[in-house]
C-alpha cells in the first residue's frame, strides 16, 4: 500500500475522532446555552466571536482576553465560570504542517479576572508530553493551579509541561519552552515555523508530509513556499481524492502550501445522489470542514484557510477576498459557480468532481 494512501486515511481517522476540538472540546456550545444571562442574545454573540480565537493563526492571548469578557458580560455564575474556563482551557487549532508544539500565552496579567487564573489550556494528543498537559488542563477547569503573578505558559511550566512556544499580547513569538524561560524578555520579532517532521509508516519506510513546502513567521505572517508539483496525492474512497500540488497560473499569486480549489458533487456525506454541495478539494484546506449548499461557506473557509495553514502571500489572500465577492454577487449554487471560484484564483478548467461523486461512504473531506 502505498505511503500517501496511509497517510491520507491516517489524517481521516484523526479529524473525526478529533472533531470536537474544532469547537472548543465543548466550549463554545457551553456559551452559548447560557441564554437566561446577561442581555439577550449576548451568549450566542460571545459563542460565535468565541471561535476566531481557537484558530490556529491566532494569538493565544485572545481567548483569554475572551474569557475575561465572558463574566464581565454574563456574570460570574457558576454556569458562566465554568463555560469561560472551558473556553480558556480549549485546545487552541494546532497546524502539524507547519510547527511542531503548540504556542501559550506569555502575558502575566491575562487571564484578568481572578475566577479565570490557573487554568491551563489543552494540547494536542501528537505533541509530546501531552497526557501529563491534558490531565492538567481537565483538573484545573475544577481546581486552578497557582497563579499570582504567573503567566498561563509560566503556570504549565511549573506543573510539568513545557513542550510550547510562547507568545506574548502583541504577538511577539518568544523562546520556545523547555525550561524557566516562558514569558521572559529573550524574545524575538518573529520565530521560524519548522516543518512537521516525516511520517513513518508501519513497514519502517518513511514518506515526507503532503505538505512540505518550507514556512517562516507565524500566525497572520506566516508565508510558506510551494510544495513540489504534484506532491501530496491523495486517492481516498473515504475523504475524497486530490491530485495533488498545483501552482496557479495567474502571476503573483502564491497559496502557499494549499491549492484553493472548490469542488461541486453529488451524495457527500451520506447526502442523497440528487444533492450537491461544494466543498474545498485539498485535504489540508478542508479538514474539519463540513460540505455546504451555499458557496460562500466554503469560499470563506478557504479563504481563511490562506492564513490559518496555507502561508498565502498578500496577494493571493487579497485575491481570494475579492472572488469571495464576485461569488455571494453570483448568487448561484451549481457547477458554474465552483468553476467561476477556481478561474478566478488561477485554476481554470481544474475538476470540480475529481471523486467521481456521487460513491458510497464518500465523506469528501479529512
Amino acid at each position: 500500500m502505498k505511503c500517501g494512501f496511509l497517510l491520507s486515511l491516517l489524517l481521516a481517522i484523526t479529524a473525526e475522532a478529533r472533531f470536537g476540538q474544532e469547537q472548543g472540546n465543548g466550549a463554545i456550545a457551553a456559551i452559548g446555552a447560557l441564554t437566561d444571562l446577561g442581555q439577550p442574545g449576548q451568549a450566542a454573540t460571545l459563542a460565535g466571536t468565541s471561535i476566531q480565537f481557537l484558530l490556529a493563526a491566532a494569538n493565544p492571548c485572545g481567548k483569554l482576553t475572551q474569557a475575561d469578557l465572558i463574566l464581565t458580560q454574563l456574570g460570574t455564575s457558576d454556569a458562566a465560570v465554568a463555560a469561560a474556563r472551558g473556553l480558556v482551557a480549549a485546545e487552541q487549532n494546532f497546524n502539524p504542517f507547519v510547527v511542531s508544539v503548540p504556542s501559550i500565552c506569555s502575558d502575566p496579567t491575562l487571564p484578568k479576572s481572578p475566577e479565570l487564573r490557573g487554568v491551563v489550556p489543552l494540547v494536542d494528543p501528537a505533541v509530546g508530553g501531552s497526557d501529563v498537559e491534558n490531565k492538567n488542563a481537565e483538573a484545573s477547569k475544577t481546581k486552578p493551579f497557582a497563579a499570582d503573578g504567573l503567566s498561563v505558559a509560566q503556570v504549565m511550566i511549573n506543573n510539568g509541561f513545557s513542550n510550547f512556544t510562547s507568545v506574548a499580547a502583541d504577538g511577539t513569538v518568544e523562546q520556545a519552552a523547555g525550561g524557566s524561560g516562558a514569558g521572559s524578555s529573550s524574545s524575538a520579532p518573529a520565530a521560524s515555523a519548522s516543518a512537521a517532521p516525516s511520517a513513518t509508516v508501519a513497514n519502517g519506510q518513511a514518506c515526507n508530509n503532503a505538505q512540505a513546502g518550507s514556512c517562516t513567521g507565524s500566525g497572520s505572517t506566516m508565508v510558506c513556499s510551494a510544495p513540489k508539483s504534484g506532491s501530496g496525492a491523495v486517492k481516498n474512497a473515504v475523504t475524497g481524492n486530490f491530485d495533488g500540488f498545483v501552482a496557479s497560473t495567474i502571476e503573483g499569486l502564491d497559496f502557499g502550501l494549499c491549492v484553493p480549489t472548490m469542488k461541486f458533487e453529488a451524495g457527500l456525506n451520506g447526502r442523497s445522489d440528487t444533492e450537491f454541495t461544494f466543498q474545498a478539494v485539498d485535504p489540508l484546506v478542508n479538514k474539519g470542514q463540513q460540505e455546504a449548499l451555499n458557496p460562500n461557506i466554503i469560499t470563506n473557509r478557504i479563504h481563511d484557510q490562506l492564513t490559518n495553514v496555507c502561508g498565502a502571500n498578500a496577494a493571493a489572500k487579497a485575491a481570494a477576498a475579492d472572488a469571495q465577492a464576485k461569488i455571494a454577487a453570483l448568487g448561484t449554487r451549481n457547477a458554474d459557480t465552483a468553476n467561476t471560484w477556481n478561474e478566478l484564483l488561477g485554476f481554470a478548467g481544474a475538476n470540480i468532481n475529481p471523486d467521481n461523486a456521487p460513491q458510497t461512504g464518500l465523506i469528501g473531506h479529512t
